[in-house]
């Protein structure tokens, strides 16, 4: 295998952070976009969001016209499959992601992990990963969990010397757009002075991040098997995250 795949996980332990939709939309822009090979390791049980959506996805592009066109077509033009997607947990996390790996090439391995640092093999998880991008929104309580939950990471798990860690980050998710900037500037200022590093791009609160494939057949913008219809992709600023995470990681744009 001549690639040495990137393991990242979007991760915190806040319940309702958006951590599966960011996986879920970066890991389908990087693949059916950007034209990147990505696997997604799905090891937060016991629901594996992840995996389920993979099951409904590929029960309505087998049983619905529309959608099996939409696949066919898109095969067509891109002559790659959809992404894998492992069901797995914690304990099997990195075995799984090595096991991949080791029969074939993929640029990009995502983590969907429970919202713990409280269990030894989540933290084995976390330290093999090589970039945890945590979403953060402004709302006191999420914010300050994060912020703790970063702290763990940073001085406990990346400063132990076994960490293959490289960069952690912050992004702030489900901005809404009526809200004064100031509240932003000043958990900005507390974020600057906790030496985290806190991505330019931010994802507003949008309904269209729920839209899944429907019966309806309106534009699909979170799928495993479609990246975000074009329709829907301007002002989400999904094509601008992917973007700048492939510049911090100092990956090729392809697009």
């Amino acid at each position: 295998m001549n690639k040495e795949p990137i393991y990242l996980a979007f991760s915190t332990q806040k319940g309702g952070a958006g951590k599966t939709t960011l996986t879920v939309l970066v890991a389908s822009y990087l693949h059916y976009v950007k034209g990147y090979d990505v696997a997604v390791i799905d090891c937060d049980y016991p629901q594996h969001s992840i995996a389920e959506m993979r099951e409904r996805d590929l029960k309505q592009a087998l049983g619905d016209d529309h959608y099996k066109r939409m696949a066919y077509e898109q095969f067509t033009r891109l002559n790659k499959k959809g992404y894998p997607v492992i069901e797995s947990s914690t304990e099997k996390a990195i075995d799984d992601a090595d096991r991949i790996t080791g029969q074939a090439d993929f640029d990009f391995v995502f983590f969907d992990l429970p919202g713990t640092v409280n269990n030894p093999s989540v933290i084995k998880a976390l330290s093999n990963m090589d970039y945890i991008i945590a979403p953060i929104s402004a709302d006191r309580v999420v914010l300050e969990s994060t912020l703790r939950y970063m702290v763990v990471i940073n001085d406990v798990i990346k400063k132990t010397g076994v960490s293959t860690i490289k960069g952690t980050y912050l992004v702030w998710n489900m901005v809404d757009g009526r809200e004064k900037s100031e509240l932003y500037e000043v958990y900005e200022q507390v974020i600057a002075d906790l030496g985290f590093d806190l991505l330019k791009t931010f994802l507003p609160d949008s309904k269209r991040f729920r839209r899944e494939q429907s019966a309806l057949h309106k534009p699909v913008f979170r799928s495993t098997l479609f990246p975000a219809d074009r329709s829907l992709i301007k002002g989400s600023n999904i094509e601008e995250l992917t973007d700048e995470i492939l510049s911090l990681l100092k990956r090729p744009n392809n697009g």
